[in-house]
C-alpha cells in the first residue's frame, strides 16, 4: 500500500477537490440545487435567469443602502415566521425535559426527538 505524507490540506485544495468529487452546487439564490454541468465553460451560479435577477437587485439594494455584503434582510412576515419556528423548537425540547424527568419510555423519548429534529430540519429553510 503506498503511504501518502500527511500535509494539511489548504481550503483552495479541498475547494478544488470537492469540485472534482462532483459535490452538488446549489443557486445562489433560491438554494435549489443546480444540474451538473460540463467541465467547459464558467460553473452556473444560478438556476434560472429570475434568480439571477433577484440577486443581482439585492447586491444593488445592498450596494444603494450600505449595508453590508453579508446582511441578511428579513421583512417583518419572514421574522414572525421565523420566531414562531423558534418557538416550536424551544417547546419540543422542554417537551423532552419534561417526559425524561417524568421517566417516559425510549419510543417516547425517540418520538419527542424526532418532532426536535423535524423543527430544526424546517429552520434550516430561511427562504
Amino acid at each position: 500500500m503506498r503511504e501518502v505524507a500527511e500535509q494539511p490540506k489548504t481550503s483552495a485544495e479541498e475547494v478544488s477537490e470537492l469540485r472534482r468529487a462532483g459535490a452538488p452546487k446549489h443557486c445562489g439564490w433560491c438554494g435549489r440545487r443546480l444540474e451538473q454541468g460540463g467541465n467547459v465553460g464558467r460553473r452556473r451560479r444560478y438556476c434560472g435567469q429570475s434568480c439571477r435577477q433577484r440577486a443581482y437587485e439585492r447586491r444593488t439594494a445592498l450596494q444603494r443602502s450600505g449595508l453590508p455584503e453579508d446582511a441578511v434582510v428579513l421583512s417583518d412576515t419572514e421574522i414572525a415566521a421565523l420566531q414562531d419556528r423558534l418557538f416550536q423548537l424551544r417547546c419540543a425540547a422542554e417537551d423532552v425535559v419534561t417526559a425524561a424527568d417524568d421517566g417516559a419510555s425510549p419510543a417516547e423519548l425517540r418520538g419527542l426527538a424526532d418532532e426536535i429534529a423535524q423543527a430544526a430540519k424546517d429552520l434550516e429553510q430561511l427562504r
